[in-house]
């Protein structure tokens, strides 16, 4: 009896859906699963090395899965919606703080002058790096010294997205940026309007087989905001008035030679923090080449903190395979060279324990992992 109800009403919410569509509206299931194991030298400040699945994000992609649909309005309008939620291979936990949700939850409108949603999304800093960025959001990447750049994105936003020819121009604002336990800088607060909010802008261009972008996202503070982290497991600079403020520059490109495709750019951090003001650079430049069903990668990216006596300089190289359009195996390698008193940059950054070493000493990842998306 109970496999029958269970049947009748599964059945049942599946064909709801199906009944409530127009004609003309469409809904996809997609998503992607990536997962390994790496190894870490120098896995600690006394030494020793580690392996392990790691917690965050694969090789190539970080696991998701979501929903997104459409329904013609128009004239060349169309609804639009996106729910996507991130997860923990490893685990099968959720994550995103434990959101449902957490990658993105929109519902917008989309048409000839561009698209406008309203929910939780990518701030335009994550746009901008689409094309620029060869290595992209995995375990050893840009977020080993930045782990905003792969999580960037606002609560409680509003963002305008829309291309001319070649020209995109987009912009985002949030009226209260991180409403979870962890950041804690909800905002959308009576009297101090502009605690936690935050904004974002870019303008980007992409002509034959090239493309320049510039963006500029700002994260202000507020009470009980998380302090701005700068180097991984060290101190982070306070933000906890609404005069403080993060704000990221960035300005990257990319260009194709024949199949051979590169990728640069430069990032100035500047924090005004409620009793310190602290700035970084960080640089980076890579190149994508296929051969075959082989894809291969390579980048080097430079993180300057001078106020903490920290830099670090990583190099990464991954080979993928790809066994189809949605299945691919990988290896990835990468060295950490740290240099400063304070310089405690891990090749594994990026996930939620990082396994640092001594301040000053490198250290090199190696991941074997496999993908598929749907």
């Amino acid at each position: 009896m109970k496999l029958a109800l269970s049947g009748g009403l599964a059945l049942a919410l599946v064909s709801l859906p199906c009944l409530a569509q127009s004609p003309a509206g469409n809904v996809t299931l997609y998503g992607a699963i990536d997962t390994g194991v790496e190894y870490i030298t120098h896995a600690s400040a006394g030494g020793g090395s580690g392996m392990r699945m790691p917690t965050l994000t694969g090789g190539q992609l970080p696991s998701r899965w979501g929903l997104r649909g459409n329904e013609d309005l128009g004239n060349g309008w169309r609804g639009i919606f996106n729910l996507e939620s991130g997860f923990f291979a490893d685990s099968g936990s959720s994550g995103q703080a434990g959101r449902l949700f957490g990658r993105t939850a929109i519902v917008g409108v989309e048409g000839p002058w561009g698209s406008f949603t309203l929910g939780r999304q990518s701030t335009m800093l994550a746009w901008s790096l689409m094309d620029a960025d060869v290595i992209g959001p995995s375990v050893f990447s840009m977020a080993s010294f930045d782990s905003y750049i792969p999580n960037a994105r606002a609560d409680n936003s509003l963002a305008y997205r829309g291309r001319f020819g070649g020209l995109t121009v987009g912009a985002t604002y949030s009226f209260g940026r991180d409403t979870s336990a962890a950041g804690n800088c909800g905002g959308e607060r009576p009297g101090d309007a502009q605690a936690c909010r935050g904004w974002s802008g870019l303008l980007k261009y992409d002509g034959g087989g090239w493309g320049v972008a510039a963006v500029v996202d700002e994260q202000r503070g507020g009470p009980g905001a998380a302090p701005a982290a700068v180097v991984p497991g060290v101190a982070g600079v306070a933000i906890a008035s609404s005069d403080s403020r993060d704000r990221r520059y960035m300005a990257n490109g990319y260009v194709h030679i024949a199949d051979l495709k590169l990728g640069a750019g430069w990032m100035h951090r500047r924090i005004e923090g409620s009793a310190a003001d602290v700035s970084t650079n960080l640089y980076f430049l890579g190149a994508t080449y296929p051969i075959g069903n082989w894809t291969l990668n390579a980048q080097a990216s430079r993180m300057i903190a001078n106020a903490y006596q920290a830099k670090g300089t990583m190099l990464v190289g991954r080979a993928s395979y790809s066994f189809s359009k949605r299945t691919a195996a990988y290896a990835m390698l990468a060295h950490m060279g740290n240099s400063g008193a304070g310089a405690v940059f891990s090749v594994s950054s990026s996930s939620i324990v990082p396994w640092s070493p001594k301040a000053g000493q490198g250290q090199v990842g190696v991941m074997v992992g496999l993908r598929h998306s749907f």
